[in-house]
């Protein structure tokens, strides 16, 4: 009895481990995948196979996301769905995922090397430091040499990203004293390519509705926000709700019953970016707590003050701000489309920037909203943005700018930052006077933006 025991434990042992075994495939198998496919809203995506890395990544727009194998033709997305290939007479001819089937479209699709690997020759890579060239488009550049960064820290950074310890970072980039010091990209990028901001876009909405209200088209950050919208028939509409204000919407502090933080929220984000109206959506939720009391991060914010402008400007919010900030800094080439509806579920009405001219609002923030002799964005606007009014996800905010330190060697740095998924960070240090932007492919993943900062960045204003 006691062997037979032992012998049925041993058999669950080995059943147990073999069902918690990855399922293991090959770059061959795995290029098999490899094509153009339909997608929600007419649209297509893409699927790669990583010669680097074997796996196999879904790549919609310009983001890139894993797909992890646990059997044969069946993958697991970011989100832990599954994500099933289909076959007709043995070939891959779709594939299915939350019950929706999508066909294949094409299989001529190539992906050039340089998107899986930070820089050609890995294995031989030696940096050597380049001073950033000038360029005619408003920022200056300078030697790193007198700007009291650390050049043999810069020097580790670089090789951990090229050999592959902090992954799909894609640029770095640093101004110090108002000059462009370091400039370094990675991957398939360079300085004239545009690159996803994702929620860094909502400093730009910040930034356009204090433009806003300096050219008068707004009266008021103190305004109501249901003023604007007389159109709608409203949900749940309470004397609370008829209250929230415009600094309500900069601060996170609306109210609504929309949290990113909480799975139980009724504004859940991506139940927003499918739905036919994201203002009508974001108004119609409920309250949840009396506007300016509690800061939840919503996007649905942001998005509907981004609609404010428009309606106060009569301009489409990416008219306005190339007529204004962006003519203003210099920025001629981007990509903007806002539309708050299904058809932006993708691309979340985000703006697309090259580094450099991400660096251009944080020197901006950095001078008080001067640039060039001109006062582009008023300086008591700069300082309220960057003053805390709310905490969000227990950090502190100012008016869609976060208001963080990072911990160095015990050493407080204090910064305010523009951030977006997958590692997008404008960080203005003013008591350092510098600028650090990072972007980066760390969609719905841990981003090493801030270690990079806090290792090879920071270190070299410690107090010796």
């Amino acid at each position: 009895m006691k062997n037979t025991y032992l012998l049925l434990l041993f058999l669950l042992a080995v059943y147990y481990g073999h069902s918690q075994q990855k399922y293991k495939i090959t770059y061959e198998q795995l290029k098999e995948y490899e094509g153009i496919y339909d997608y929600i809203n007419n649209t297509t995506l893409k699927i790669a196979a990583s010669p680097k890395d074997t796996i196999l990544y879904a790549i919609i727009n310009e983001s890139m996301y894993k797909l992890k194998p646990v059997d044969k033709d069946v993958f697991k997305n970011m989100s832990k769905e599954k994500v099933t290939f289909l076959r007709k007479a043995a070939a891959i001819s779709g594939y299915s995922s939350d019950g929706k089937t999508f066909n294949l479209v094409s299989k001529k699709v190539s992906f050039p090397k340089e998107m899986w690997y930070p820089r050609p020759n890995a294995k031989d890579f030696k940096y050597v430091y380049q001073q950033p060239k000038q360029d005619n488009d408003g920022l200056a550049a300078a030697n790193i040499d007198q700007s009291g960064l650390d050049k043999s820290l810069l020097n580790v950074m670089m090789q951990k990203i090229v050999d592959g310890t902090y992954p799909n970072v894609h640029s770095v980039l640093i101004i110090k004293d108002g000059k462009l010091v370091f400039e370094e990209y990675f991957y398939e990028y360079n300085k004239a390519k545009l690159h996803e901001v994702r929620s860094a876009t909502k400093s730009f909405v910040s930034a356009l509705t204090g433009i806003a209200i300096d050219k008068g088209f707004i009266k008021s950050k103190d305004e109501t926000v249901l003023s604007y919208f007389p159109e709608y028939t409203l949900q749940n509409l309470t004397e609370d709700k008829k209250s929230i204000t415009i600094e309500n919407l900069l601060t996170n502090q609306s109210g609504l019953d929309c949290d990113v933080s909480n799975p139980n929220s009724v504004g859940n984000e991506t139940t927003m970016n499918y739905s036919k109206d994201w203002i009508q959506f974001t108004l119609d939720l409920p309250m949840i707590a009396p506007p300016g009391t509690k800061g939840m991060y919503c996007s649905g914010n942001p998005i509907t003050l981004g609609r404010i402008i428009e309606k106060a400007t009569k301009m489409p919010l990416p008219y306005f701000a190339k007529q204004t900030l962006f003519k203003d800094l210099g920025i001629k080439n981007f990509k903007w489309d806002f539309k708050p509806d299904q058809s932006s579920a993708e691309t979340f009405c985000q703006v697309y920037l090259s580094s450099r001219d991400l660096g251009k609002l944080g020197l901006l923030y950095l001078n008080k909203g001067l640039w060039n002799g001109k006062q582009v964005v008023s300086s008591a606007w700069v300082k309220e943005s960057l003053t805390k009014h709310s905490v969000v996800q227990g950090v502190d905010y100012g008016y869609l700018w976060w208001i963080k330190y990072l911990n160095v060697d015990g050493v407080k740095y204090y910064g305010k930052a523009a951030q977006g998924n997958g590692g997008q960070k404008i960080y203005i240090w003013e008591d350092q006077n510098m600028v650090t932007i990072i972007t980066g492919g760390n969609y719905n993943s841990q981003s090493p933006s801030d270690e990079l900062i806090q290792k090879y960045i920071l270190p070299s204003f410690n107090k010796k």
